[in-house]
């Protein structure tokens, strides 16, 4: 009986520490697609935006970062804000702060600038002056905004879905 339960403790162990490997070989494999972050850099994650500030990530000429799920994340993108010239959010009932939003921004010539999931609430986007369409899909439904991008200033857009 007490060599079955070291048998099962033992089991467990080894499926735990494989887990973690593989947990941390995919964070390792996210690392490669993320720009604006050292590993050496004990702040903020290993990100060497600091403060808070989640990895900045590149697609094409268009620069952007998402979460905010954690209060010091959350806090340090809403004070980026003005420093990005689109902020995005997302939410659900009882303002309930949403992930894994898909975001398709196309600009006024329908062309596609960026396709890329939301990793929080919040999505800061770097993206020259101009009129955008900004489609947002959280699980099956899909919702479009239109914003304008000031030469000087920041462009804002709010997502809701009512997911009850």
């Amino acid at each position: 009986m007490k060599s079955q339960r070291n048998q099962r403790r033992i089991v467990a162990a080894a499926v735990c520490a494989a887990l973690t490997l593989g947990l941390a070989g995919g964070a390792y494999a996210q690392a490669s697609d993320v720009t604006g972050g050292t590993t050496t850099d004990s702040s903020s994650a290993g990100n060497a935006n600091g403060g808070g500030l989640p990895q900045i990530q590149q697609k094409g000429d268009v620069s952007f970062v998402s979460g905010g799920v954690g209060v010091d994340e959350s806090t340090a993108l809403q004070h980026a804000q003005s420093e990005w010239p689109l902020s995005l959010r997302f939410t659900g009932p009882g303002s309930d702060f949403l992930a894994d939003v898909h975001v398709r921004v196309v600009d006024a010539h329908d062309d596609e600038v960026l396709s890329a999931t939301s990793r929080g609430p919040y999505m800061l986007v770097k993206l020259r002056p101009g009129r955008y369409t900004v489609h947002a899909q959280y699980k099956d439904r899909d919702q479009a905004r239109s914003v304008t991008v000031p030469a000087k200033g920041t462009a804002k857009a709010a997502f809701y879905w009512n997911t009850q």
